[in-house]
């Protein structure tokens, strides 16, 4: 399993008057390969349950486990090596850095995890940007590419460590129909042709149809 939860719960200013637990014991397995769609209204804890999920944030209690290790007692320098090496993740805000080209922003996570560069960090990254059509604007500014451009460099830069799973939260939220549309088939190419695992947090039913399974997630349970 790449994603497995048990019993997860996880409060905020625990011990203090304004407590508040936002997830509610949790049970959840994902399977190498699953492409699953996450639903669920405004504030029913679908992004918190994806920062824990990708290792952001440590649950109240309960166990995470991700791609075969568990987590709860892993400090924080393993924490950030498993995230750095297992886990991409492309969300509603690309969060490029609009002064690095396209390509320069792809090689980041293969610098973070190398400290210096080498060929074949521009290499996978020239492939990543070909991946997704954008080899014409490689060289180009993140700043000067439209919002669908700039959110096809953030899911090659997702993908630049090879990653076992994606996490996807509200990536097409602010897309027109047809960037929308492209960049799901992009997620869902990956997932197809590398077995990469994916999580896509939606409100979008046509997009949650072609998925694999759908996750509800209403009142930090999971519904359905």
């Amino acid at each position: 399993m790449v994603v497995q939860l048990k019993d997860v719960r996880k409060a905020y200013n625990v011990g203090k008057p304004n407590e508040v637990e936002v997830l509610h014991g949790i049970d959840l397995t994902v399977g190498r390969g699953e492409f699953c769609a996450v639903m669920g209204p405004s504030g029913s804890g679908k992004s918190t349950l994806l920062n824990i999920i990708g290792l952001l944030g440590r649950p109240t209690s309960g166990s995470v486990a991700v791609c075969g290790e568990q987590t709860t007692a892993l400090d924080d320098r393993e924490l950030t090596r498993l995230r750095g090496h297992s886990i991409g993740f492309v969300f509603q805000h690309h969060h490029l850095i609009t002064a690095f080209s396209a390509l320069e922003n792809v090689m980041l996570p293969m610098l973070g995890a190398e400290t210096f560069p080498n060929p074949g960090m521009r290499d996978r990254a020239a492939a990543l940007i070909s991946s997704v059509g954008l080899t014409a604007r490689q060289d180009n500014l993140a700043g000067n590419l439209s919002g669908g451009q700039q959110q096809r460099v953030a899911v090659a830069r997702a993908l630049a460590m090879n990653p076992a799973l994606l996490l996807a939260d509200e990536p097409t939220g602010n897309l027109d129909t047809q960037s929308a549309d492209e960049v799901f088939a992009l997620l869902r190419a990956f997932n197809r042709e590398h077995g990469t695992t994916v999580l896509f947090v939606t409100h979008n039913a046509v997009l949650a149809e072609r998925c694999d399974r759908t996750i509800q997630v209403v009142d930090g349970r999971i519904a359905g």
